[in-house]
């Protein structure tokens, strides 16, 4: 039997990550650090999390994170190559993300039925992720042109789901969703590298509540 198997169902993950509509962005400098984060992101209403392979020792905190708060989504992000996709699978992440077109990493998350999520910014490249088997195109850097080029990629598009992430915040997360987004990931505007240094639990969750609220205005 293969380890890689994962414990929750990939259409479970993605139905979940559509329903909260943000993923949390975070780099922690440590598996404590993470964990209290998460738990301070879930006081607000939100439990996707992705940590990205910037982090230094990403795959040990993602490994610790996964087996300690099981019901939350870990996701490992800035995946470049299909190594480090199956190593972050193996340490528990329920989805991937990459920072840009990787087709082998497309490929083995599909191989073990994992969500992934590929890095596309232009048509070309946002179709090219899609027919690749991506489940969302990751569209990076998402606030040089908005929701407004959203809406526009989406109008020819209908049947690709977007990912927008870069400058998402809370005055513009509600219209990325209007305009179409499958869901949005938001870092620094979430989680604020002050906050988590100085451990104010409290402004993040505050955060994430700013976040669910200018989402459920939306529906």
């Amino acid at each position: 039997m293969s380890t890689l198997a994962p414990p929750m169902k990939k259409d479970a993950v993605l139905a979940k990550i559509k329903a909260e509509k943000v993923i949390a962005l975070i780099r922690a400098d440590n598996p404590d650090g993470l964990l209290d984060c998460a738990k301070a992101l879930a006081d607000g209403g939100l439990t996707s999390i992705e940590l990205t392979m910037t982090t230094p020792g990403a795959i040990r905190m993602l490994e610790k994170a996964s087996a300690e708060l099981p019901d939350f989504l870990f996701g490992l992000g800035t995946v470049l190559d299909a190594e480090t996709a199956r190593a972050g699978i193996l340490a528990g992440a329920k989805f991937i993300v990459t920072p840009a077109l990787r087709p082998d990493v497309i490929t083995l998350c599909r191989r073990y039925s994992v969500p992934v999520f590929s890095g596309a910014f232009t048509p070309t490249e946002i179709v090219a992720a899609w027919e690749a088997g991506a489940d969302a195109a990751k569209v990076f850097p998402a606030e040089f042109f908005g929701p407004a080029y959203i809406k526009s990629v989406k109008a020819p598009l209908p049947q690709i789901e977007l990912l927008p992430t870069g400058g998402v915040t809370p005055e513009t997360v509600g219209e990325y969703i209007r305009v179409g987004a499958f869901a949005t990931a938001a870092g620094s505007s979430l989680v604020e590298a002050k906050a988590l240094k100085e451990k104010n639990w409290a402004a993040i969750t505050a955060r994430a509540k700013a976040f669910v609220a200018a989402v459920a205005a939306v529906k």
